[in-house]
This record gives structure tokens, C-alpha cells and sequence, in this order.
């Protein structure tokens, strides 16, 4: 397999799903599109309310959130995928797809988060992920807009979102 590219498009991509059915992300072009690594047990978690309330919010008129498991960050997204995606719907009812674990560091980070790294470097030029709940926001078209620290606040990215929602393809 190749190395991604800054040229690689989100949508080239595809993902598995925690109950396992295969999601090409390629059917979300033309929509926006808000990817963040997810864990249960982290200061961040509850940015599933957040993230939740986005989606309401914001999936008619063209916005796609998906979580990203990760349990490369102090052991806290440590159940499999069926505990996990209990655990988002009971404690948070999120209803946004959920992938099974990844990981998005090293050497098997997924391809999906090499792209979305490599497109939008953080701070001073780094592509590793720093924490739990790092979101990328995804055009319509494919490319990654901006790379939003884990302590960015999903409702502080609302005018991001609809920014993005407001442009044509």
C-alpha cells in the first residue's frame, strides 16, 4: 500500500463499522463531513453530547459526524466494539456512525487518519494526533478543511460547519 498523499480525498476511503458492515465514504459526497477519534473513559467524552447535538442539528441540511474508537491514549477507550457502541447509546444516545477501533498513530494507523493527517498537520507541523477527540472537518468535496485540537468544543465549530454547508460543490 501506498503512502497517502496531501492530494488523497477523504472519499477515496472506506471504513468499518462497529457492527461491522463496510461504510465507503465516497456516498457522502456532497455532504460535510466531521471525523473524530473517540474514546469512553476521557475528560473528553463528554463531547458526545456535543457531538450529538451537532448532528441533530445539522444532518438535514447536509452534515455526517463519524467516531473513531482509539485506545492509543492512556488505556481509555479500553472495551470492544459492542461495549462501545452500547456505551454511546445508553450514556449519550448517540445515533452517528461509529467505526470499530483504530488507531490513528503509528504503524497501523488506519489509512483514513494518514490522509486526514498528512492534509491538515497540527500544531507546528505535526501529524500525529495528540489526544482523544481531535476532529477534522471535510468538505464536500473531499478535502480536509481544518484539524480542531481535542479541547475545541464541538459547539465552538458551528460556524465552521455551516460555513462549509453554505458552499457548493
Amino acid at each position: 500500500m501506498s503512502t497517502p498523499t496531501a492530494q488523497d480525498n477523504v472519499h477515496s476511503h472506506s471504513v468499518t463499522l462497529n457492527n461491522a458492515d463496510q461504510l465507503d465514504l465516497s456516498q457522502y459526497k456532497g455532504k460535510v463531513l466531521l471525523l473524530v477519534n473517540t474514546a469512553s473513559k476521557c475528560g473528553f467524552t463528554p463531547q458526545y453530547e456535543g457531538l450529538e447535538a451537532l448532528y441533530q442539528s445539522h444532518k438535514d441540511k447536509g452534515l455526517e459526524i463519524i467516531g473513531f474508537p482509539c485506545d492509543q491514549f492512556g488505556h481509555q477507550e479500553p472495551g470492544n466494539d459492542d461495549e462501545i457502541a452500547q456505551f454511546c447509546s445508553l450514556k449519550f444516545n448517540v445515533s452517528f456512525p461509529m467505526s470499530t477501533k483504530v488507531e490513528v498513530n503509528g504503524d497501523n494507523t488506519t489509512p483514513l487518519y494518514q490522509t486526514l493527517k498528512t492534509q491538515a498537520p497540527g500544531l507546528l507541523g505535526s501529524t500525529r494526533i495528540k489526544w482523544n477527540f481531535t476532529k477534522f472537518l471535510v468538505s464536500k468535496d473531499g478535502q480536509v478543511v481544518k484539524r480542531y485540537a481535542p479541547t475545541t468544543k464541538p459547539q465552538d465549530i458551528v460556524n465552521d460547519i455551516e460555513a462549509e454547508l453554505a458552499k457548493t460543490v
